[in-house]
Protein backbone atom coordinates (compact mmCIF):
# COMPACT_ATOMS: atom_id res chain seq x y z
CA UNK A 1 0.00 0.00 0.00
CA UNK A 2 3.06 2.37 0.58
CA UNK A 3 4.10 1.79 -2.85
CA UNK A 4 0.80 2.46 -4.22
CA UNK A 5 -0.06 5.40 -2.39
CA UNK A 6 3.67 6.55 -3.09
CA UNK A 7 2.88 6.36 -6.78
CA UNK A 8 -0.27 8.32 -6.41
CA UNK A 9 1.50 10.69 -4.96
CA UNK A 10 4.45 10.60 -7.93
CA UNK A 11 1.48 10.51 -10.46
CA UNK A 12 0.14 13.89 -8.60
CA UNK A 13 2.98 15.90 -8.22
CA UNK A 14 3.90 15.66 -11.88
CA UNK A 15 0.41 16.29 -13.10
CA UNK A 16 -0.35 12.76 -14.94
CA UNK A 17 -2.88 12.01 -12.95
CA UNK A 18 -4.53 15.19 -13.21
CA UNK A 19 -3.81 14.89 -16.82
CA UNK A 20 -5.76 11.44 -16.54
CA UNK A 21 -9.34 12.66 -14.65
CA UNK A 22 -9.93 15.77 -16.68
CA UNK A 23 -9.33 13.56 -19.77
CA UNK A 24 -11.56 11.10 -18.32
CA UNK A 25 -14.46 13.52 -17.52
CA UNK A 26 -14.68 14.93 -21.18
CA UNK A 27 -14.15 11.53 -22.53
CA UNK A 28 -17.49 10.46 -20.87
CA UNK A 29 -19.33 13.32 -22.35
CA UNK A 30 -20.90 11.74 -25.05
CA UNK A 31 -22.01 8.33 -22.33
CA UNK A 32 -24.86 7.84 -20.05
CA UNK A 33 -24.98 10.68 -17.41
CA UNK A 34 -24.44 8.11 -14.57
CA UNK A 35 -20.86 7.27 -16.35
CA UNK A 36 -20.37 11.02 -16.12
CA UNK A 37 -21.07 11.90 -12.60
CA UNK A 38 -18.81 9.08 -11.99
CA UNK A 39 -15.88 10.70 -13.38
CA UNK A 40 -16.26 13.45 -11.89
CA UNK A 41 -16.85 12.23 -7.92
CA UNK A 42 -13.21 10.22 -8.71
CA UNK A 43 -12.25 13.44 -9.81
CA UNK A 44 -13.43 15.53 -7.07
CA UNK A 45 -12.46 13.05 -4.38
CA UNK A 46 -9.01 12.61 -5.27
CA UNK A 47 -8.52 16.45 -5.61
CA UNK A 48 -9.74 17.35 -2.85
CA UNK A 49 -7.80 14.73 -1.19
CA UNK A 50 -4.40 15.45 -2.32
CA UNK A 51 -4.95 19.16 -2.29
CA UNK A 52 -2.44 21.24 -0.43
CA UNK A 53 -2.28 24.46 1.09
CA UNK A 54 0.63 25.04 -0.83
CA UNK A 55 -0.67 24.75 -4.19
CA UNK A 56 -4.43 26.22 -2.97
CA UNK A 57 -5.30 29.05 -4.61
CA UNK A 58 -8.33 31.28 -5.98
CA UNK A 59 -7.58 32.83 -8.76
CA UNK A 60 -10.48 35.38 -9.99
CA UNK A 61 -11.56 33.60 -12.68
CA UNK A 62 -12.68 30.80 -11.04
CA UNK A 63 -14.42 33.27 -8.51
CA UNK A 64 -17.13 33.89 -11.20
CA UNK A 65 -18.56 30.31 -11.87
CA UNK A 66 -18.39 29.83 -7.72
CA UNK A 67 -20.36 33.29 -7.43
CA UNK A 68 -22.71 32.41 -10.19
CA UNK A 69 -23.27 28.81 -7.80
CA UNK A 70 -23.69 31.14 -4.78
CA UNK A 71 -26.59 33.21 -6.69
CA UNK A 72 -28.35 29.91 -7.58
CA UNK A 73 -28.52 28.95 -4.21
CA UNK A 74 -29.80 32.57 -2.74
CA UNK A 75 -32.55 31.71 -5.76
CA UNK A 76 -33.76 29.74 -3.25
CA UNK A 77 -35.58 32.54 -1.50
CA UNK A 78 -37.67 34.34 -4.31
CA UNK A 79 -37.97 31.29 -6.19
CA UNK A 80 -41.52 30.38 -7.65
CA UNK A 81 -40.79 26.04 -7.94
CA UNK A 82 -38.73 25.45 -4.92
CA UNK A 83 -38.54 21.92 -5.75
CA UNK A 84 -37.52 22.65 -9.23
CA UNK A 85 -34.73 24.65 -7.96
CA UNK A 86 -33.71 22.46 -5.67
CA UNK A 87 -33.11 19.71 -8.20
CA UNK A 88 -31.48 22.47 -10.27
CA UNK A 89 -29.06 22.98 -7.53
CA UNK A 90 -27.88 19.38 -7.35
CA UNK A 91 -27.30 19.25 -10.96
CA UNK A 92 -25.73 23.14 -11.42
CA UNK A 93 -23.59 22.18 -7.93
CA UNK A 94 -20.81 21.78 -10.33
CA UNK A 95 -19.78 25.32 -10.76
CA UNK A 96 -18.95 25.35 -7.53
CA UNK A 97 -16.94 22.24 -6.71
CA UNK A 98 -14.93 21.46 -9.86
CA UNK A 99 -13.69 25.34 -9.64
CA UNK A 100 -12.72 24.67 -6.12
CA UNK A 101 -11.41 21.90 -7.53
CA UNK A 102 -9.03 23.34 -9.81
CA UNK A 103 -8.01 25.68 -7.15
CA UNK A 104 -6.16 23.19 -5.54
CA UNK A 105 -4.49 21.73 -8.68
CA UNK A 106 -0.68 21.52 -9.04
CA UNK A 107 -0.35 24.45 -11.57
CA UNK A 108 -1.25 23.25 -15.38
CA UNK A 109 0.55 24.31 -17.57
CA UNK A 110 0.12 24.54 -22.25
CA UNK A 111 1.73 21.12 -22.00
CA UNK A 112 -0.95 19.51 -19.78
CA UNK A 113 -3.71 20.89 -21.63
CA UNK A 114 -2.59 20.01 -24.85
CA UNK A 115 -2.57 16.14 -23.83
CA UNK A 116 -5.81 16.69 -22.38
CA UNK A 117 -6.97 17.89 -25.83
CA UNK A 118 -5.06 15.58 -27.87
CA UNK A 119 -6.51 12.17 -25.82
CA UNK A 120 -10.20 14.07 -25.68
CA UNK A 121 -10.10 14.77 -29.44
CA UNK A 122 -9.17 11.34 -30.20
CA UNK A 123 -11.62 9.62 -28.26
CA UNK A 124 -14.07 12.15 -30.25
CA UNK A 125 -13.11 10.57 -33.40
CA UNK A 126 -13.11 7.21 -31.65
CA UNK A 127 -17.02 8.13 -31.12
CA UNK A 128 -17.40 9.22 -34.43
CA UNK A 129 -16.31 5.88 -36.25
CA UNK A 130 -18.77 4.26 -33.72
CA UNK A 131 -21.60 6.70 -34.65
CA UNK A 132 -21.05 5.79 -38.25
CA UNK A 133 -20.59 2.06 -38.18
CA UNK A 134 -23.79 2.17 -36.28
CA UNK A 135 -26.10 4.08 -38.77
CA UNK A 136 -24.53 1.66 -41.58
CA UNK A 137 -26.08 -1.37 -39.73
CA UNK A 138 -29.43 0.74 -39.04
CA UNK A 139 -29.20 1.39 -42.51
CA UNK A 140 -29.01 -2.35 -43.31
CA UNK A 141 -31.57 -3.50 -41.49
CA UNK A 142 -34.42 -0.46 -42.41
CA UNK A 143 -33.00 1.15 -45.77
CA UNK A 144 -33.58 4.38 -43.78
CA UNK A 145 -31.47 7.35 -44.81
CA UNK A 146 -32.09 9.61 -42.53
CA UNK A 147 -29.84 7.54 -39.85
CA UNK A 148 -26.91 9.25 -40.65
CA UNK A 149 -27.98 12.59 -39.97
CA UNK A 150 -28.53 14.83 -37.30
CA UNK A 151 -30.36 13.28 -34.13
CA UNK A 152 -31.04 10.14 -35.29
CA UNK A 153 -26.95 9.51 -36.21
CA UNK A 154 -26.25 9.81 -32.24
CA UNK A 155 -29.82 9.75 -30.78
CA UNK A 156 -31.79 12.34 -29.16
CA UNK A 157 -30.87 11.81 -25.44
CA UNK A 158 -27.12 12.73 -26.45
CA UNK A 159 -28.10 15.53 -29.25
CA UNK A 160 -26.74 16.32 -32.38
CA UNK A 161 -26.15 19.93 -31.15
CA UNK A 162 -24.03 18.83 -28.41
CA UNK A 163 -22.31 15.84 -29.67
CA UNK A 164 -21.38 18.60 -32.12
CA UNK A 165 -19.98 21.13 -30.50
CA UNK A 166 -17.87 18.08 -28.50
CA UNK A 167 -16.40 17.41 -32.40
CA UNK A 168 -15.68 20.74 -32.85
CA UNK A 169 -13.34 21.28 -30.44
CA UNK A 170 -11.43 18.32 -31.30
CA UNK A 171 -11.31 19.04 -34.89
CA UNK A 172 -10.01 22.01 -34.13
CA UNK A 173 -7.85 20.45 -31.94
CA UNK A 174 -5.96 18.55 -35.08
CA UNK A 175 -6.37 21.67 -37.26
CA UNK A 176 -3.78 23.17 -35.06
CA UNK A 177 -1.52 20.52 -33.56
CA UNK A 178 -2.15 18.15 -36.66
CA UNK A 179 0.74 17.13 -37.97
CA UNK A 180 0.87 13.28 -38.94
CA UNK A 181 -1.18 11.29 -41.26
CA UNK A 182 -3.38 9.99 -38.45
CA UNK A 183 -4.16 13.36 -37.49
CA UNK A 184 -5.20 14.89 -40.56
CA UNK A 185 -7.38 11.39 -41.36
CA UNK A 186 -8.99 12.49 -37.69
CA UNK A 187 -9.24 15.65 -38.51
CA UNK A 188 -11.43 14.35 -41.76
CA UNK A 189 -13.32 12.09 -39.92
CA UNK A 190 -14.75 14.93 -37.45
CA UNK A 191 -15.37 17.64 -40.37
CA UNK A 192 -17.52 14.46 -42.25
CA UNK A 193 -18.96 13.78 -39.15
CA UNK A 194 -19.87 17.32 -38.21
CA UNK A 195 -21.64 17.69 -41.64
CA UNK A 196 -23.74 14.76 -41.05
CA UNK A 197 -24.53 15.91 -37.45
CA UNK A 198 -26.38 18.86 -39.59
CA UNK A 199 -26.02 21.50 -36.66
CA UNK A 200 -26.61 24.83 -38.68
CA UNK A 201 -24.72 27.25 -36.01
CA UNK A 202 -21.95 24.96 -35.66
CA UNK A 203 -21.41 24.65 -39.42
CA UNK A 204 -21.12 28.10 -39.92
CA UNK A 205 -18.60 28.88 -36.86
CA UNK A 206 -16.56 25.96 -37.14
CA UNK A 207 -16.78 27.42 -41.35
CA UNK A 208 -15.52 31.08 -40.08
CA UNK A 209 -13.41 29.91 -37.71
CA UNK A 210 -11.33 27.37 -40.07
CA UNK A 211 -11.07 30.72 -42.28
CA UNK A 212 -10.07 32.87 -39.49
CA UNK A 213 -6.98 30.23 -38.43
CA UNK A 214 -5.66 30.27 -41.88
CA UNK A 215 -6.35 34.31 -42.02
CA UNK A 216 -4.34 35.07 -39.53
CA UNK A 217 -2.85 31.68 -37.29
CA UNK A 218 -1.11 29.33 -39.60
CA UNK A 219 2.66 29.40 -40.88
CA UNK A 220 2.08 28.30 -44.37
CA UNK A 221 2.29 30.12 -47.64
CA UNK A 222 -0.51 32.59 -48.80
CA UNK A 223 -0.72 30.37 -51.93
CA UNK A 224 -1.60 27.50 -49.66
CA UNK A 225 -3.89 29.15 -47.73
CA UNK A 226 -5.49 30.56 -50.16
CA UNK A 227 -6.10 26.46 -52.20
CA UNK A 228 -7.40 25.67 -48.26
CA UNK A 229 -9.72 28.54 -47.97
CA UNK A 230 -10.59 27.66 -51.76
CA UNK A 231 -11.12 24.06 -50.85
CA UNK A 232 -12.95 24.90 -47.32
CA UNK A 233 -15.79 26.73 -49.33
CA UNK A 234 -16.50 24.51 -51.80
CA UNK A 235 -16.44 21.71 -50.12
CA UNK A 236 -18.55 23.69 -47.69
CA UNK A 237 -21.22 25.15 -49.95
CA UNK A 238 -21.08 21.44 -51.95
CA UNK A 239 -22.45 19.69 -48.94
CA UNK A 240 -25.21 22.37 -47.93
CA UNK A 241 -25.97 21.81 -51.93
CA UNK A 242 -26.26 18.59 -52.27
CA UNK A 243 -26.94 16.59 -49.58
CA UNK A 244 -30.28 16.57 -49.03
CA UNK A 245 -31.08 16.66 -45.18
CA UNK A 246 -28.24 19.32 -44.79
CA UNK A 247 -29.89 21.37 -47.45
CA UNK A 248 -33.36 21.24 -46.19
CA UNK A 249 -32.63 22.20 -42.44
CA UNK A 250 -30.70 25.03 -44.28
CA UNK A 251 -33.29 26.06 -46.85
CA UNK A 252 -36.34 25.42 -44.27
CA UNK A 253 -34.46 29.02 -42.48
CA UNK A 254 -34.04 31.00 -45.11
CA UNK A 255 -37.62 30.65 -46.59
CA UNK A 256 -38.82 31.56 -43.17
CA UNK A 257 -36.91 34.86 -43.07
CA UNK A 258 -38.75 35.77 -46.22
CA UNK A 259 -42.27 34.17 -46.73
CA UNK A 260 -45.00 34.08 -44.08
CA UNK A 261 -46.72 30.60 -43.64
CA UNK A 262 -44.71 28.61 -46.22
CA UNK A 263 -46.18 24.84 -46.59
CA UNK A 264 -44.03 22.68 -44.33
CA UNK A 265 -42.53 20.04 -46.97
CA UNK A 266 -41.93 17.38 -44.73
CA UNK A 267 -45.53 16.65 -43.58
CA UNK A 268 -45.92 12.95 -43.70
CA UNK A 269 -48.75 11.39 -45.68
CA UNK A 270 -52.13 11.13 -44.04
CA UNK A 271 -51.58 14.68 -42.07
CA UNK A 272 -53.77 17.71 -42.74
CA UNK A 273 -51.38 20.67 -44.21
CA UNK A 274 -48.90 22.74 -41.49
CA UNK A 275 -46.99 26.01 -42.03
CA UNK A 276 -44.14 27.44 -41.26
CA UNK A 277 -44.27 30.20 -39.13
CA UNK A 278 -41.57 33.33 -40.16
CA UNK A 279 -39.37 35.79 -38.46
CA UNK A 280 -42.05 38.39 -38.94
CA UNK A 281 -45.06 35.92 -37.82
CA UNK A 282 -43.00 34.76 -34.43
CA UNK A 283 -42.18 38.41 -33.02
CA UNK A 284 -45.69 40.11 -34.29
CA UNK A 285 -48.64 37.53 -34.37
CA UNK A 286 -50.54 37.11 -31.49
CA UNK A 287 -52.52 34.04 -32.01
CA UNK A 288 -51.39 30.57 -33.98
CA UNK A 289 -52.68 27.72 -35.00
CA UNK A 290 -52.37 24.46 -33.52
CA UNK A 291 -50.56 23.37 -36.93
CA UNK A 292 -48.11 26.53 -37.32
CA UNK A 293 -44.64 25.04 -37.01
CA UNK A 294 -42.16 26.98 -36.01
CA UNK A 295 -38.54 26.39 -37.65
CA UNK A 296 -35.28 26.70 -35.09
CA UNK A 297 -34.45 30.70 -35.48
CA UNK A 298 -38.47 31.51 -35.56
CA UNK A 299 -39.15 29.31 -32.33
CA UNK A 300 -36.09 31.24 -30.92
CA UNK A 301 -37.00 34.50 -31.88
CA UNK A 302 -40.64 33.60 -30.31
CA UNK A 303 -38.81 32.76 -26.74
CA UNK A 304 -37.11 35.90 -26.91
CA UNK A 305 -40.12 37.71 -27.38
CA UNK A 306 -41.92 36.26 -24.51
CA UNK A 307 -38.97 36.59 -22.50
CA UNK A 308 -39.85 40.30 -23.50
CA UNK A 309 -42.70 40.51 -22.35
CA UNK A 310 -42.31 38.38 -19.21
CA UNK A 311 -39.78 41.18 -18.09
CA UNK A 312 -42.93 43.86 -18.85
CA UNK A 313 -45.05 42.16 -17.05
CA UNK A 314 -43.09 40.19 -13.98
CA UNK A 315 -40.76 41.67 -11.83
CA UNK A 316 -38.15 40.08 -12.35
CA UNK A 317 -35.06 42.03 -13.51
CA UNK A 318 -33.36 41.27 -10.47
CA UNK A 319 -34.07 38.23 -9.35
CA UNK A 320 -35.56 36.22 -12.06
CA UNK A 321 -38.48 33.55 -11.31
CA UNK A 322 -35.54 31.36 -9.47
CA UNK A 323 -33.14 28.69 -10.76
CA UNK A 324 -34.93 26.19 -13.30
CA UNK A 325 -38.16 27.91 -12.07
CA UNK A 326 -39.50 29.42 -15.45
CA UNK A 327 -40.28 26.48 -17.71
CA UNK A 328 -43.96 27.07 -15.82
CA UNK A 329 -44.20 30.61 -16.88
CA UNK A 330 -42.97 29.42 -20.69
CA UNK A 331 -45.87 26.81 -20.63
CA UNK A 332 -48.62 30.14 -20.04
CA UNK A 333 -47.11 32.09 -22.61
CA UNK A 334 -47.19 29.14 -24.86
CA UNK A 335 -51.03 28.84 -24.12
CA UNK A 336 -51.65 32.37 -23.95
CA UNK A 337 -50.47 32.83 -27.93
CA UNK A 338 -52.21 28.92 -28.59
CA UNK A 339 -49.22 27.10 -29.75
CA UNK A 340 -49.26 23.71 -29.87
CA UNK A 341 -48.64 22.71 -26.26
CA UNK A 342 -45.46 20.42 -26.74
CA UNK A 343 -43.64 24.07 -27.43
CA UNK A 344 -44.78 24.11 -23.49
CA UNK A 345 -41.65 21.70 -23.49
CA UNK A 346 -39.25 23.70 -24.62
CA UNK A 347 -36.88 26.36 -22.26
CA UNK A 348 -35.77 29.00 -23.62
CA UNK A 349 -32.99 27.71 -26.14
CA UNK A 350 -30.80 30.80 -25.21
CA UNK A 351 -28.62 30.04 -22.34
CA UNK A 352 -28.41 34.99 -21.58
CA UNK A 353 -31.85 34.57 -21.95
CA UNK A 354 -32.49 31.53 -19.58
CA UNK A 355 -30.15 32.81 -17.03
CA UNK A 356 -31.74 35.97 -16.59
CA UNK A 357 -35.07 34.67 -16.88
CA UNK A 358 -33.76 32.62 -13.04
CA UNK A 359 -31.49 34.82 -11.49
CA UNK A 360 -31.76 38.43 -13.02
CA UNK A 361 -29.63 40.68 -14.40
CA UNK A 362 -26.75 39.37 -12.04
CA UNK A 363 -26.68 36.28 -12.94
CA UNK A 364 -26.32 37.25 -16.67
CA UNK A 365 -23.27 39.73 -16.16
CA UNK A 366 -21.23 37.37 -14.49
CA UNK A 367 -22.30 34.83 -17.40
CA UNK A 368 -21.29 37.19 -19.92
CA UNK A 369 -17.62 38.03 -17.87
CA UNK A 370 -16.92 34.87 -17.80
CA UNK A 371 -17.08 34.44 -21.59
CA UNK A 372 -15.66 37.99 -21.99
CA UNK A 373 -12.39 36.53 -19.66
CA UNK A 374 -12.12 33.66 -21.66
CA UNK A 375 -11.71 34.86 -24.84
CA UNK A 376 -9.38 37.68 -23.59
CA UNK A 377 -7.45 35.05 -22.37
CA UNK A 378 -7.41 33.33 -25.35
CA UNK A 379 -6.74 36.36 -27.95
CA UNK A 380 -3.87 37.88 -25.31
CA UNK A 381 -1.94 34.20 -25.45
CA UNK A 382 -2.60 33.60 -29.07
CA UNK A 383 -4.22 30.38 -28.21
CA UNK A 384 -6.49 29.55 -30.85
CA UNK A 385 -8.32 26.68 -29.44
CA UNK A 386 -8.71 28.61 -26.46
CA UNK A 387 -10.46 31.34 -28.83
CA UNK A 388 -12.32 28.74 -30.27
CA UNK A 389 -13.84 27.56 -27.52
CA UNK A 390 -14.56 30.99 -26.25
CA UNK A 391 -16.36 32.22 -29.46
CA UNK A 392 -18.19 28.77 -29.74
CA UNK A 393 -19.60 29.43 -26.14
CA UNK A 394 -20.50 33.07 -27.20
CA UNK A 395 -22.29 32.13 -30.17
CA UNK A 396 -24.10 28.70 -28.99
CA UNK A 397 -25.35 30.33 -25.82
CA UNK A 398 -27.38 32.40 -28.34
CA UNK A 399 -29.54 29.36 -29.75
CA UNK A 400 -29.33 26.77 -26.59
CA UNK A 401 -29.24 26.50 -22.86
CA UNK A 402 -26.38 24.76 -22.52
CA UNK A 403 -25.52 25.31 -19.18
CA UNK A 404 -29.18 23.27 -18.03
CA UNK A 405 -27.89 20.20 -18.70
CA UNK A 406 -25.39 18.18 -17.40
CA UNK A 407 -23.20 17.56 -20.77
CA UNK A 408 -22.96 21.49 -21.09
CA UNK A 409 -21.97 22.27 -17.83
CA UNK A 410 -19.03 19.83 -17.03
CA UNK A 411 -17.87 20.86 -20.80
CA UNK A 412 -17.93 24.45 -20.48
CA UNK A 413 -16.60 24.49 -16.72
CA UNK A 414 -14.02 22.20 -17.33
CA UNK A 415 -12.89 23.93 -20.32
CA UNK A 416 -13.67 27.15 -19.08
CA UNK A 417 -11.24 26.29 -15.90
CA UNK A 418 -8.65 24.71 -17.21
CA UNK A 419 -7.69 27.16 -20.45
CA UNK A 420 -8.51 30.27 -17.80
CA UNK A 421 -5.86 29.52 -14.93
CA UNK A 422 -3.37 27.53 -17.72
CA UNK A 423 0.20 28.97 -17.56
CA UNK A 424 2.07 29.38 -21.02
CA UNK A 425 5.39 26.94 -21.40
CA UNK A 426 7.44 30.41 -20.95
CA UNK A 427 6.04 30.99 -16.96
CA UNK A 428 6.92 27.28 -16.19
CA UNK A 429 10.53 27.49 -17.30
CA UNK A 430 10.55 30.90 -15.44
CA UNK A 431 9.48 29.77 -12.13
CA UNK A 432 11.79 26.32 -12.67
CA UNK A 433 14.93 28.87 -13.25
CA UNK A 434 13.51 31.02 -9.80
CA UNK A 435 13.11 27.50 -7.51
CA UNK A 436 16.56 26.70 -8.60
CA UNK A 437 18.27 29.44 -7.67
CA UNK A 438 16.56 29.78 -4.41
CA UNK A 439 18.07 26.38 -3.27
Amino acid sequence: MKKVFSKIDELWNNKTLVVYLITAMLVALPLKHSIGSLTCIVFLLVSFFKSKKVNFSFPKVLVLPMLLYVLMFMSLIWTIDSKQTIKGLQKEILFLLIPLAFCGLPKINRNDVNKVCKWFSFAMVGFAVFYFLRAIVRFINSGNKDVFFYHELVTLELNAIYMSVFASLAMFFFLVKGKSIADKIAFLILVVFIFLLSSKNIIIVDLIMIIMYYSFFSAVSRKTKRKILLSVIILSISSVLFIKPVRDRFMIEFETIFVDGSLNKTTKENQGPIYNISLKQAWTQDRFQQNDFFPGAAFRLFQIRIFKEMLEEENIFFTGFGLDASQNKIKEKVKEHNLYPNYGEFNFHNEYIQIFSELGIFGFLIVVSMLFITIRKGILNKDFIHIAFSVTMIVLFLTESFLSRQRGIIFFIIFYSMLSIMSSSKETETEKSLNKNKF
